[in-house]
């Protein structure tokens, strides 16, 4: 994906709306989760500068945020809302159900996992986000999703063209957001700007049948691309997915996952690493980690250990150290929070 020209942004609107600064790793994960999703946050190099600004106009939201460390993000899928990335500064790499994209300084896209989402956002990247309700889209722009709340593609980059005219939509919807003049009119006059923005997403991705990706050969882009459309792929990690969920408390192998798939032990391998970036094993002790970490914070003083044992870590010092890689925190620390 080509940058776009440098265009400046006036951001006084969300410098004087900070949700929260933040240096601890903990805050930053939590207060992030609250108006976004949940998520894994890897931090990797770099010191935390974590700072969060959100403007509201009506159903649109707009944001403003950095880690300042390098990190990687794994959000669990969302399924009420999409988000559009403007990268402010920095590089941010994203995997989205298979399909890959780079946003360098200046570039947009569109983003609506339907099952996997994997970023890493490198040191001192910065993002301004607009998080848009699938109800919004629904009214204006039906054609964008499969049913409901499921988009038609996972990541939408926006070319250098339309990546300046949401430019323009953005410092609009800025300017906006400034304005407290409060008729009926002014009010219609903002749902028509709302409205044009969901106009503006289905009209750009009318026609697109494929994100290519600039970065690998063209055979792993045409395997990219087939494998994410493919509707058996879809199927079969929904299959998963059940399946994983339903074992999170019992002793679970590799080929107990592939017969669940319906697929090969090669095979789940492939198609995890292809719509997960990581391997079936690994995604299973994802899962049962995330499912610790909720029944830490639902049920504060509960046993470490027991939740621990409950979910399969058998080996309490391994399990520690992968909590603290997936969360940035150790699990007496969520407790205690």
């Amino acid at each position: 994906m080509a940058p776009l020209p440098s265009l400046s942004l006036d951001l006084s609107a969300l410098q004087r709306r900070p949700v929260f600064t933040s240096d601890v790793r903990v805050d930053s994960h939590d207060l992030v989760a609250r108006e976004f999703s949940d998520h894994g946050l890897k931090w990797c190099s770099g010191a935390v500068d974590t700072s969060l600004s959100k403007v509201r106009i009506r159903q649109l939201q707009l944001f403003m945020l950095q880690y300042g460390a390098e990190v990687e993000i794994r959000p669990r899928p969302f399924d009420d809302f999409v988000l559009v990335h403007l990268s402010l500064s920095g590089v941010a790499e994203m995997v989205s159900d298979g399909v890959p994209i780079r946003l360098p300084a200046g570039a947009a896209a569109l983003i609506a996992p339907r099952h996997n989402l994997h970023m890493r956002w490198q040191q001192g990247a910065r993002q301004l986000i607009l998080k848009v309700p699938c109800q919004l889209l629904r009214a204006w722009a039906p054609q964008l999703l499969v049913g409901d709340t499921t988009f038609a593609q996972p990541l939408l980059p926006l070319s250098a063209v339309q990546g300046q005219q949401w430019h323009f939509l953005m410092q609009s919807l800025l300017h906006v957001s400034q304005q407290t003049v409060e008729s009926t009119a002014h009010a219609r006059w903002v749902d028509h700007m709302e409205s044009n923005v969901a106009l503006f997403l289905a009209s750009c991705a009318q026609g697109v049948a494929a994100i290519p990706t600039a970065e690998a050969p063209k055979d792993e882009q045409d395997e990219r691309v087939v494998g994410s459309a493919a509707g058996g792929d879809l199927r079969r990690l929904d299959k998963l997915d059940a399946y994983m969920r339903s074992r999170l408390c019992a002793p679970v192998a590799l080929d107990d996952l592939a017969r669940a798939a319906g697929v090969s032990v090669r095979g789940l391998s492939m198609l995890c690493q292809r719509h997960h970036g990581e391997s079936p094993m690994t995604l299973l002790r994802n899962m049962r980690l995330d499912a610790v970490r909720a029944r830490l914070r639902e049920r504060p003083g509960h046993c470490v250990t027991d939740a621990a044992l409950e979910f399969g870590f058998g080996h309490l010092g391994r399990f520690s150290s992968y909590y603290r890689e997936r969360f940035g925190e150790l699990p007496s620390q969520t407790v205690g929070s």
